[in-house]
């Protein structure tokens, strides 16, 4: 038979099995409790954290979108000022081209102006020529609009070229033709004048038609 202090040990040992056991689950409990806890706070920060970034991201949107549109403008801006200045070079080139048409049309207008009064002179002389039995005031007359006509040529800067001494030049002289000649000295030079040169200041004007000697 079981003592009586066996027995009491025993429901001594079971108490204490127990009481180990209900620690223990209270502690799981705790443990399952605080894990919760801090499961929950560490989810309550992330959404914070994915506020504040969406957040971020919408201010950085709307910041570009700022942007975006200050550069149209700019841009738009940029395009007007091209268009205008495209439209002003085009009224610029036109007219430039109707003024240098005009200028070549009318360059001769003062030239012209001037040959005019010589032309009222030649026709004077051709009424009186039908009318007049006078040679010799003819003659004059005729003289007197070719002076005139040739102060004219001088005042607009033309002027004969001269064969100095007979030299042919092929720089102011074009050989037309060739003809012998007894005298050595005569030999490739200018014996006759078939149509007179002009220069224009300094410019040939058209060359001298001679006859060179061989």
């Amino acid at each position: 038979m079981m003592t009586k202090k066996k027995r009491e040990q025993e429901e001594t040992e079971l108490i204490n099995a127990a009481k180990a056991a209900d620690n223990k689950s209270d502690s799981a409990a705790s443990d399952a409790s605080g894990a919760n806890l801090e499961n929950s706070e560490k989810a309550a920060d992330q959404s914070k954290d994915d506020l504040a970034g969406a957040g971020g991201k919408e201010l950085s949107a709307d910041k570009v979108i700022a942007e975006v549109k200050a550069v149209e403008v700019k841009l738009a801006d940029i395009q007007d000022k091209y268009i205008r200045l495209s439209a002003e070079f085009d009224n610029y080139r036109k007219r430039t081209l109707r003024e240098k048409m005009e200028l070549s049309k009318y360059a001769g207008e003062e030239l012209l102006l001037k040959i005019i009064p010589i032309m009222d002179d030649f026709e004077r002389a051709l009424k009186h020529m039908d009318s007049t039995t006078d040679c010799k005031a003819l003659r004059e007359g005729i003289d007197l609009i070719y002076n005139k006509f040739s102060d004219f040529l001088k005042q607009s800067g033309i002027k004969e070229i001269d064969v100095p001494n007979g030299s042919f030049n092929v720089d102011i002289h074009e050989a037309v033709a060739k003809t012998p000649v007894n005298e050595e000295d005569k030999k490739g030079k200018v014996v006759d004048v078939v149509l007179k040169g002009y220069y224009l200041y300094d410019k040939v004007l058209r060359f001298s038609k001679v006859v060179v000697g061989e």
